[in-house]
């Protein structure tokens, strides 16, 4: 890995990167000379000082032999400042250690979490644009969740517990693992369940006798499934999942018609009373995941993938699923943010006018247009990216290709494990420029999130089968295990992904060669260098430990605010990375600027081939509903450059005036720009936080993320769109 490579820049510099440290707990950890450096700015902005100090301390450090400890570092820290006579900086190291100790023991203490919790200054009220922190179970929750937060610390390695707390690495889901040995998101194994029957609580559910059963019991998986995991959970090829148990309806409606109607007419009749069946079952399938509650308060995070079948019975299914979201939900017909709709497209079915299911494709741009979902998955691509085809687990986490021990593909039935995000805008802020140290920081930084990483992993080997029966015993992972069988075999020989995220590829191509670096292709080339640095240790990871390491495009919902909070308090406003007061997503073009569609997304295709375990792109749109081909020029050229594609575009509605578009971004919310409404009663806000919708008129989302919204500017020239991206303007 030679992006990795630093050069020495004296004897005693290569002997220091030799040396071991042991830190206070007996963990063991490599020498990184930088680390000396960020306390030494830390204690003072003396430039000569500051030279003087590193030159004595590394020259004290060298003389060791192998391995030093922590406490050898501090002596060797408070002897060369005592020996230059500066007891105020001996002080102001003291000081220093201490606070970040004190922070330590109050991040430990449930009660200090509590208290924040409960007087409202902690971000968890609203890092979760789908929870409503007023309500009982959610508040319940919560309440859990700090605990687990606090405990969940000492649960881990101290250098990675310390590490989150800093702001260097982020742990996810610190509320519920590693406390407890809950998995993270799934694909679950629907077609297993409902062919075969399952139980639920004191039920053996048989298998269904209809589509509206079906989608019921889909609706009781779901339920569950979300209660026994934290993360999202997909329903994959839904229409071909489902059609068997229309196919039953509609076998069940000719042999009535065979009593009733004349014979030339008894399959067309059959036919209509199948299609209504399959309407009426997906509607109150999209009813009953909006109304659902999860153990942990809140709706549970539902995509529903679709698009491949070529039956009349699976369009028909397909053709329900976007008339349904079409309509909308309730009296006034809102925009319904759960399930996530995505839609396949693929050549020879679905893309060009003279392709059989072309006409569903028209719907589902219509839909897109109108309620933004459904995202769509190109076939080829994603085959070409993840190694075989199939919906995200959740928002955006792909499982690779996978065969069991029969040579037979799996993919329903298969979990993530949880997901480690590195901070890479504070490595770039703290390289100073300095390429060299930015790849020794990094390399430091993954060393870390390894570990924490592997502790996700070895948490969630400890649970039992009976600790998640819906999963482990009755079919949502794909096997059903004795009492006694371990976990792991769901886990282990790269069944499962475990997941290495990142953050804010913008800000640090910003650092290195400023804020328009876009069409830098040096600076292009080095962003992407560094997501390709990430997916080789994962594949170094994965060879050493057997488990499925991916490289995951954060969605960060809360961090783009945590992250860019914590190094505003360390470094202050530093223009275009921290004064924005967020940081980008992932691997995305800068939300302030306007490229075409064409422009962005050509921008961003060379990440997903290193970050195949998770990702997405977006475009941003004004009103669509009048230019649906606008869309589906985007559509169609993104077919053979991107794999996931979202479409961001301006449906708030004002139920008082009639607007119709972009509600405005203020302090206080979104508002009607027409006249000035912000209740919830009476409009419908509809932005995407993430990988999902929210609706932050009824669930506010933290400042960050409010920001990032607030500067998002549309990638849309109407001739550049509808000429296919030939435009160079």
């Amino acid at each position: 890995m030679d992006y990795i490579k630093t050069e020495a820049t004296n004897q005693n510099d290569t002997k220091l990167r030799s040396l071991t440290v042991i830190k206070a707990d007996g963990e063991k950890c490599s020498f990184y000379p930088y680390k000396i450096n960020l306390v030494i700015e830390a204690l003072t902005d003396e430039t000569d000082v500051q030279e003087k100090l590193k030159q004595q301390i590394f020259e004290r450090l060298s003389s060791f032999e192998e391995e030093l400890t922590s406490k050898d570092i501090r002596d060797s820290f408070k002897a060369v400042l005592s020996e230059m006579d500066r007891g105020d900086l001996v002080a102001s190291y003291d000081q220093y250690r201490l606070k970040d100790e004190a922070k330590w023991q109050a991040a430990i203490n449930p009660s200090t979490k509590l208290n924040q919790l409960f007087d409202k200054s902690d971000t968890v009220v609203h890092e979760n644009a789908n929870k409503d922190s007023n309500v009982f179970s959610t508040r319940r929750d919560l309440t859990a969740g700090m605990v687990g937060k606090s405990l969940g610390l000492t649960m881990m390695p101290e250098t990675v517990g310390k590490a989150h707390l800093r702001g260097d690495i982020h742990y996810h889901d610190l509320d519920y693992s590693p406390m407890t040995e809950m998995t993270n998101c799934c694909l679950i194994d629907f077609k297993g369940m409902l062919n075969n029957g399952f139980k639920i609580g004191n039920a053996d559910v048989e298998p269904p006798k209809s589509i509206q059963t079906a989608t019921a019991q889909m609706s009781q998986i779901i339920a569950n499934v979300a209660s026994s995991q934290y993360g999202g959970c997909s329903a994959d090829r839904t229409d071909e999942l489902l059609a068997p148990f229309a196919k039953l309806n509609f076998e069940k409606h000719l042999a009535d018609a065979k009593h009733w109607i004349a014979p030339d007419k008894q399959e067309a009749f059959a036919k209509e009373k199948t299609k209504k069946d399959i309407y009426d079952a997906m509607q109150a399938l999209e009813y009953e995941i909006n109304t659902l509650f999860s153990s942990n308060g809140q709706t549970p995070f539902t995509t529903v993938g679709f698009g491949l079948g070529r039956s009349w019975i699976e369009r028909e299914i397909q053709s329900a699923i976007l008339k349904v979201r079409i309509k909308g939900l309730g009296k006034q017909h809102r925009t319904a943010i759960f399930p996530k709709l995505i839609y396949t497209l693929k050549k020879g079915l679905n893309l060009k006018p003279d392709d059989p299911n072309y006409d569903i494709k028209q719907l589902a741009i219509e839909c897109a247009t109108k309620r933004m979902y459904p995202d769509i998955l190109m076939y080829d691509k994603i085959i070409e990216l993840t190694g075989s085809f199939k919906a995200p687990m959740g928002c955006r986490s792909f499982l690779q290709g996978w065969h069991d021990e029969n040579g037979k593909e799996v993919n329903s039935g298969r979990m993530n494990l949880g997901v480690v995000t590195i901070n890479l805008p504070r490595i770039a802020i703290e390289s100073h420029g300095d390429k060299a140290v930015f790849w020794e920081i990094l390399q430091d930084r993954l060393e870390i999130a390894k570990k924490a990483l592997l502790n996700k992993v070895d948490r969630c080997k400890q649970a039992k089968p009976k600790n998640a029966p819906i999963l482990y015993q009755y079919g949502a992972f794909g096997k059903r295990l004795k009492d006694t069988d371990s976990v792991d075999e769901l886990f282990t020989h790269r069944r499962a992904t475990v997941s290495l995220g990142y953050i804010g590829l913008y800000e640090v191509g910003t650092e290195f060669y400023g804020p328009d670096w876009e069409h830098n292709q040096t600076a292009h080339k080095f962003t992407v260098s560094i997501v390709k640095c990430l997916h080789d240790y994962c594949a170094k990871w994965e060879d050493q430990y057997d488990y499925h390491f991916s490289v995951y495009s954060t969605p960060a919902e809360s961090l783009t605010d945590t992250f860019c909070e914590l190094d505003t308090k360390k470094f202050g406003k530093i223009n275009d990375i921290t004064s924005k007061e967020y940081y980008t997503n992932s691997f995305h073009y800068d939300v302030r600027k306007n490229p075409t569609p064409f422009e962005k997304l050509a921008f961003e295709e060379a990440y997903p081939k290193y970050a195949a375990g998770g990702f997405i792109h977006y475009c941003e749109y004004p009103n669509l509903k009048q230019n649906p081909a606008a869309l589906e020029a985007v559509w169609d050229w993104a077919y053979d450059h991107v794999g996931y594609l979202g479409t961001n575009t301006s449906i708030d509605h004002c139920y008082k005036c009639g607007f119709d578009g972009d509600f405005k971004p203020t302090a206080k919310g979104f508002e009607c720009p027409e006249c000035g409404n912000r209740d919830p009663k009476t409009c419908d806000v509809v932005k995407r936080t993430c990988g999902y919708l929210g609706n932050p008129q009824i669930r506010p989302m933290v400042h960050g993320r409010h920001e990032e919204i607030a500067s998002r500017v549309k990638n849309m020239r109407l001739g550049d769109m509808n000429d296919g991206g030939n435009s160079k303007n």
